[in-house]
């Protein structure tokens, strides 16, 4: 439950929230200026099947958005520029972004690879005071990061509602939320622009009565108690009124990766190949978190018919017995046509809360994990892999969605970036 208590006229400008506007395009405009003022789509393949992941803002003039796919977002913009995304370039400006970030206001955290929230305190949360703080930080970002990174800062009373206030207005924004303004404020958003809010939570609202922003915020808290259908709908009434209530823990519950094929590999081997690529890649990182793993997800997507299987496993990070279930279960495949591939480990624990196997071998490969992982991180990545990857040792790559921040290293020199910002001294020389 909810407190109750909570004091209703307490409700001061709290949190700063900066959302960087079309991320991964925009800083491959601002490295390669000749992309500038153009329409840009970073892809992860360059394959008409794949799909993009991020837009320039000339781009989705012409209704091409993240998900778009490629071969379509051609037709629906004749001019379009596809580029290969580039994940360590990325995790490069956003540390950047971090480090200039830092110069205006402490951050409190770093939400995503394109957004990151700030704490208001004293003077600092009066309405005028809040508003010359988000014009520092975007002209900070502008002369610190480059001239391409725009970006759309929303303050309000909780960090829920500063998030919020980011698509209120882009690109280039900046929303002042206050409690007199509520909720008013709000009533201009679709019900899928509030964080948490999905298609099938759409739904879900809908049956309940709940068509609009205007209603979502109208309801009272037993409504939204039983339109979510938890006591997520009663925080979501206090998070809407403006309170400032603690953010609910979340433990990681799934670890994977997927990999879109190319055209030259969409074969049957191939995918059997890149499988096991992921495999050694996915297991490696279990280990560099200290989980195991009690269950393995594979699946292959096809344009006609796609595959997918789900195999228990003894809690384990180990490679070689994740390749030999996976094998096993790769005698029954049935897909047609394939695009794409992954594999996701799930019922995740603590490997210190595992009981070690009394078993000879699975102590001997315990050692071998990590035997070979120091090697690789001594050495490299390719350094040492397991014969069956020769052919896809280099596939796969890491890629870095919006909610990650990071990216996963498999050995020395993995994923490294030189600080150019070519971009920017570009700029700088023009000036």
């Amino acid at each position: 439950m909810v407190d109750a208590s909570l004091p209703y006229g307490n409700r001061p400008l709290r949190y700063l929230f900066l959302d960087l506007n079309s991320y991964f395009a925009s800083v491959e405009q601002q490295e390669q200026p000749e992309l500038r003022g153009k329409p840009v789509a970073v892809c992860p393949v360059m394959a008409d099947s794949s799909f993009v992941i991020a837009a320039s803002y000339e781009a989705k003039a012409f209704g091409v958005k993240t998900g778009t796919r490629i071969g379509d977002a051609k037709v629906m913009c004749p001019g379009l520029i596809c580029v290969d995304a580039r994940p360590p370039l990325y995790a490069s400006y956003h540390h950047r972004c971090i480090e200039v970030a830092e110069s205006v206001l402490p951050v409190e955290e770093v939400c995503s690879i394109d957004e990151m929230r700030f704490r208001l305190l004293g003077e600092e949360m009066e309405p005028d005071a809040a508003h010359k703080l988000g014009i520092k930080m975007k002209e900070a970002i502008y002369e610190g990061v480059g001239r391409c990174m725009t970006c759309s800062i929303g303050i309000a009373p909780n960090g829920f509602l500063a998030k919020l206030g980011t698509e209120l207005q882009k690109p280039n924004g900046l929303v002042v939320i206050e409690a007199k303004d509520l909720p008013q404020k709000l009533h201009s958003l679709k019900l899928t622009d509030f964080t948490g809010i999905n298609k099938r939570m759409q739904v879900r609202l809908n049956a309940a009565g709940i068509f609009s922003a205007e209603q979502l915020c109208a309801a009272s808290r037993s409504e939204l108690f039983r339109a979510f259908g938890s006591i997520t709908g009663e925080r979501w009434w206090y998070l809407l009124q403006g309170f400032d209530i603690p953010a609910e823990k979340t433990e990681q519950k799934t670890m994977g990766h997927s990999h879109v094929l190319a055209p030259a590999i969409r074969t049957d081997q191939g995918c059997r190949d890149v499988l096991l690529r992921l495999i050694q890649k996915a297991s490696a990182r279990l280990r560099s978190n200290n989980l195991c793993a009690e269950g393995m997800a594979i699946f292959v997507t096809g344009l006609d018919r796609t595959w997918s299987v789900k195999i228990p496993l003894p809690p384990t990070s180990d490679t070689l017995t994740m390749n030999e279930a996976f094998l096993k279960a790769w005698e029954k495949r049935d897909f047609k046509r394939p695009k794409a591939v992954g594999v996701t480990y799930y019922n995740l624990s603590d490997e210190k809360q595992v009981t070690p196997s009394l078993f000879e071998d699975a102590q001997e490969h315990d050692l071998l994990n990590k035997a070979v992982d120091r090697m690789k991180q001594k050495f490299g990545k390719n350094s040492i892999y397991l014969a069956s990857i020769e052919k896809t040792k280099n596939r796969a790559s890491e890629k870095i969605a919006f909610n990650k921040t990071w990216l996963f290293s498999e050995g020395k020199g993995d994923n490294e970036w030189v600080d150019t910002f070519r971009g920017m001294k570009k700029d700088e020389a023009d000036a």
